[in-house]
């Protein structure tokens, strides 16, 4: 699996708030939609992992947020996988419009079967470095 991905985003209005500012919730949906993307690239599909019952959980978001996005920025999503071993996965991010940053984050996935059971995640989802 690749270590790195990055993809632009246009902000929809519905993600904005009263003031047009990006609300802070959508943060968590830019994260999830770029580990997809991310997964994507490398051809894997999300949902075929699923069926085979392994199911990737966030179990810890750290978001801090640098400056206002707004709606008609396009936001360029960074991600890099730190450690992807066991049954774990670290990402961090980073969300740019032009050079400003917007926001900061770091996420652990966890790798879990449909019972809730922790399980080792695929070999070739694993980075260990």
């Amino acid at each position: 699996m690749p270590r790195e991905h990055e993809f632009d985003l246009p902000v929809r209005y519905y993600e904005t708030d009263g003031q047009g500012v990006v609300h802070h919730s959508n943060y968590l949906r830019y994260m999830e939609l770029a580990r997809i993307e991310l997964l994507n690239a490398t051809g894997y599909d999300y949902a075929k992992i699923e069926e085979a019952g392994i199911l990737l959980v966030v179990a810890k978001a750290t978001v801090r947020y640098k400056s206002p996005a707004r709606y008609g920025d396009v936001l360029r999503i960074w991600l890099r996988t730190e450690r992807a071993f066991g049954a774990r996965i670290d990402h961090t991010y980073v969300i740019k419009v032009g050079e400003r940053i917007v926001a900061e984050a770091e996420t652990t996935i966890a790798c879990i079967d449909r019972e809730g059971r922790v399980q080792r995640l695929p070999r070739e989802l694993e980075i260990d470095e």
